[in-house]
């Protein structure tokens, strides 16, 4: 790494020693659970200033899922592990297909259980494994760097905007590198870290709240959410299964047998056995309610009605 390189490394708000944990090996367990935890409380704050971005990033997101479109989480390391989390959980909590999240780390599937060396500095790869993926106008890609200036995601970046796509760019640094990459700049900057440079601490802590609420907020805009109720929830075991009854009940009123029996005759969708109980038509006309309504619960409990 040349030295000017390694000067603006060193100056990162993720990389400055913090100076309320400098005697962390010197504390009790107990006080030294409670430094740590006390940086934490910095980390919601730093998520702030981003909101409104936020908002218009994820309706945009929205407007292009419900056209086909995919949300693709790029990162390397923690980032790149935070960034499969979210995607991977999206579809047994929606009810969506595994292809409209999706993450995308550097080094691979063996990187989400051990650290692949350099992987993180191939800009050129991080266009390559992007390019696997066949991005278009109609999707939107979100770089994660803790840092803001991970070479590989910047590869990445720049590949999804030379093909249409929408860009984020989620940092933890101010004036990142990534903000000259992406068409939405969402910097949360949560300052030293307690344990010098660990990013999988405050940053990842951020990372986490930040893709928790795209994918959260933008799965409502969508339609897979009923009040505060996932009424697309996937019930593929019995404690699934359990929690449907649970969602319909919440949502009807019903009795619990008669929640069950809908999403029996629903084929275990609890937004169908929703619409089913409530307007009293079968499960197969609240599925076509459902259509008629491209999914979305409310207009479709008031389409009846009209």
């Amino acid at each position: 790494m040349k030295e000017q390189e390694k000067q603006r490394l060193s100056q990162l708000e993720t990389e400055l020693r913090n100076t309320r944990t400098s005697e962390l090996d010197t504390l009790a367990t107990s006080e030294l659970l409670q430094v740590l935890h006390q940086e934490n409380h910095a980390v919601p704050a730093a998520i702030d200033p981003i909101l409104a971005t936020l908002a218009d990033l994820v309706d945009k997101i929205a407007e292009r899922l419900q056209v086909g479109g995919r949300i693709i989480y790029v990162g390397a390391g923690t980032s790149g592990r935070l960034g499969v989390l979210d995607a991977s959980e999206c579809p047994p909590t929606f009810g969506v297909s595994p292809d409209m999240v999706q993450g995308i780390i550097a080094g691979g599937h063996k990187a989400l259980v051990s650290s692949i060396e350099g992987a993180e500095d191939n800009k050129e790869q991080g266009k390559l494994d992007l390019a696997e993926r066949n991005p278009d106008d109609k999707d939107t890609v979100i770089g994660i760097a803790a840092s803001g200036r991970t070479p590989y995601v910047i590869g990445a970046l720049d590949f999804a905007r030379s093909r249409g796509c929408i860009t984020a760019g989620i940092a933890n640094v101010s004036n990142s590198a990534l903000a000259q990459h992406v068409d939405f700049v969402l910097e949360a900057v949560t300052g030293s870290e307690p344990l010098t440079g660990s990013t999988r601490m405050k940053a990842g802590t951020a990372q986490k709240l930040i893709l928790n609420l795209i994918s959260t907020a933008v799965m409502v805009r969508i339609g897979k959410v009923y009040q505060n109720l996932m009424v697309d929830v996937k019930a593929t075991n019995e404690k699934l299964k359990h929690r449907a009854v649970r969602i319909v009940q919440e949502a009807t009123s019903a009795p619990g047998d008669i929640c069950e029996a809908a999403l029996e005759k629903s084929d275990w969708h609890a937004k169908t056995a929703i619409v089913s109980i409530l307007l009293n038509t079968s499960a197969e006309q609240a599925t076509e309610l459902l259509e008629r309504n491209k999914g979305h619960l409310r207009p479709a409990l008031a389409a009846k009605s009209k």
